[in-house]
């Protein structure tokens, strides 16, 4: 609960990144996490980069930069448990109401959070 606490408070830029099966490396912007009854985090996206290498590698790191001087946040260690595509929970979950003009489908992905760090160093 003190985690989404932290998110539901804090603002600041989210970065997820993942890998393929044969190790390359991808980053993008995500926005925060939204916190799930089941303790899984789940995250919006589009049939991309980061949700092409979901599929074959289910591991990714979350980084969440905070607003304002100095180097604050955190790092999630995740490991994806299922995804929703174009569910109603996805809509229901979406921060902003916009017009999609697209039809590009998106993507409810559910992740456990293996290991929580601080921005830098090791939280020690």
């Amino acid at each position: 609960m003190e985690l989404k606490k932290y998110f539901e408070n804090t603002e600041g830029k989210g970065v997820m990144a993942t890998a393929d099966k044969d190790g390359n490396v991808d980053t993008a912007i995500y926005a925060r996490p939204h916190f799930m009854d089941d303790g899984s985090i789940a995250m919006i996206m589009r049939d991309r980069l980061t949700h092409h290498n979901l599929e074959s590698n289910s591991h990714a790191c979350y980084m969440f930069i905070e607003k304002g001087p100095g180097y604050k946040g955190k790092r999630l260690f995740l490991t994806k448990l299922r995804e929703e595509q174009d569910s109603e929970l996805l809509q229901s979950l979406r921060r902003r109401q916009y017009i999609d003009t697209t039809d590009e489908s998106k993507f409810l992905v559910f992740f456990q959070i293996d290991k929580e760090l601080p921005l830098v160093g090791t939280g020690n």
